[in-house]
Order: C-alpha cells, then structure tokens, then sequence
C-alpha cells in the first residue's frame, strides 16, 4: 500500500537562509510568530529543511509521498511564490512530491482566480492550507467564495486550518468559529474540504457535521494536540475513509523525545494504534487522484539529489 503524508510544509531556500529577516522584509509576520520561536530550551519549534532533507525524512520513515501544503499568507504576492516553488518541486520529484496551492483574495478577483487556474495547470492538487481566520479576510469574501466555487469545478480539494477551541494558549494561535467551516461545506457541496487538526473535533461536537459528504479530515501535528487515544475516539464517530493521515512535518511532533523532527515516530504511534491502508495512504490517493509511487524499499539506498 503506499503511504501518504497528506500535511507537509516546504519552503524556498531564501526563507531557509535567515528566516525572521526573511519574513519582515515580505511582511508575513503571523509565519514568523509560528515558524520562527524557540521552545524554553532554546530548541526551535520546527526546523526548515531542503527538498533533499525532506526526501531523506521521508525514506526513514518509509513515506512514499509527502502532499506539500501551502502556507496561509498574508500577502498574495507570496502565496504565488511558493505555488510557483511547489510546481517545480512537483516536476522535479513527481513520484514522491504532490503540492497544493496557496492563495489570498486581497489580490483581486482576476488574479486570485488565474492563480487557481494556473496552479491547477501546473498540475497541483488542491488548494491550501488556507485560513481566512488567519488571512485577515472573512469566510464570506467573495472572492474567496469564487475561488472555492472554482476548486469545485476544477476537483481541487480545499485544506484549511482548523483550531481546537479548547486548545491550549500558544503564540500566534487564532480562534477558527465551528460554524465557519460548517457554512463553507454546505454552501459549496461540490467542493471537498479537508479540515487540517482533526478539525479541532468538529464531528465529536457536532454531529451534523457527519452529514456533511465533503468533509475530510487530517491528522497533522496530533501528538502536539492530542492523547494517542484520539485516534480511536475519532474513528469510533467519524468513518476512516473520511480520515487522511498527515504530521505536519517539519513541527517537532514529540519534542520530549526527539531533538530534531522525527516523521516515522508519528508513523509508528499510527500503525500502534491500528490504523489501516485507508488512512495511512489509500484515502488521499482516491481523493487527489494520485498514481501509486514506487515502494520506498525500493528506494532504500538510492542518491538523492535536488
């Protein structure tokens, strides 16, 4: 079976260079809170690896394919950026790199929907992670709405940011309203939306949410959020084939135990707890229509080049 991480995040190498003068210069401060604090250690949160590094992470884990996820940005010139980073990264490594796109309606009706259009050219698979919460536009923009009437048409899956609202109290954390997500599903019934987080539990708070057959959701940075006996609880409500496995990767998923982020620890604590074929690759190739890549055995001992 192939075995897919649905949340993965990748950044050019000018973001890599010096991360916080990167992001002041281009204005994405909301990033920087996130991506560029440091644990009370000293440790950073997360680290931000080559495309290299990223493939070497996957091949110790044994991950066939890494779903590369947009950032939620604040300025719609840099969202383009990284689509344009990702289409290239997507061309470079087609068996073991699928990308969304990112987008920001602030950049004008015709310009946001070209960029869907020209990512979905490029060959790209859905759009997101996106967060209007985070964005600083409302769930009604209707631009925005534009764009999420396009992905319909177009199939490209939609992955948003999802916040837990009992959550702890972090840096840079933003309410994301339950009802948000539930308005977007049933006002764009032709459009799949996959809520990143377990979707801070929606369907267990909710059950119309159940009802809802364009509703997926992921398990990114679940460790940091969850117990490991979420994983049960939420497919006791929640039907596995509605369930993408995704870590998140490159966050520190168990920074009690790991110095460095370690993708086939979150792996083993999937496998441990009984998950399947389904969640652990099966859904999202049916779901982004993916070819199956070669078996990472295969690959074992293989150079790596960028």
């Amino acid at each position: 079976m192939p075995l897919i991480d649905a949340h993965v995040h990748l950044y050019p190498p000018e973001v890599d260079r010096d991360p916080g003068a990167w992001a002041a210069a281009q204005g994405e401060r909301h990033w920087a809170v996130l991506c560029t604090r440091r644990r009370r250690d000293g440790r950073p949160v997360q680290t931000l690896p080559t495309m290299e590094q990223l493939l070497r992470a996957m091949d110790a884990a044994g991950v066939d394919r890494a779903m590369l996820l947009g950032w939620y940005w604040e300025k719609p010139e840099t969202c383009a950026w990284q689509n344009r980073f990702y289409a290239a990264a997507v061309r470079a490594h087609p068996d073991r790199l699928a990308a969304f796109a990112t987008l920001h309606p602030a950049g004008g009706r015709e310009a946001t929907l070209e960029e869907v259009r020209r990512a979905h050219g490029e060959g790209l698979a859905g759009l997101g992670e996106l967060s209007p919460q985070a964005q600083g536009y409302a769930v009604d923009d209707p631009v925005f709405r534009e764009a999420l009437g396009l992905a319909g048409e177009l199939q490209l899956p939609v992955n948003l940011h999802v916040t837990d609202p009992d959550s702890r109290p972090f840096p840079g954390r933003i309410e994301t309203p339950a009802e948000d997500f539930l308005r977007l599903a049933r006002s764009f019934p032709a459009t799949t939306f996959i809520l990143a987080h377990w979707g801070g539990l929606l369907p267990l708070r909710d059950a119309s949410a159940l009802q809802l057959g364009n509703v997926f959701y992921d398990t990114a940075a679940s460790p940091l959020l969850y117990d490991a006996g979420v994983w049960k609880r939420f497919l006791a409500v929640v039907p596995a084939e509605r369930v993408l496995f995704g870590s998140d990767f490159p966050l520190n998923l168990y920074p009690m135990l790991d110095e460095l982020p370690a993708m086939g620890r979150f792996v083993e604590e999937a496998r441990a707890v009984g998950m399947g074929s389904g969640v652990m690759g099966e859904n999202a190739a049916r779901l982004l229509r993916l070819s199956h890549p070669a078996p990472t055995a295969l690959r074992q001992n293989r150079q790596i080049t960028e």
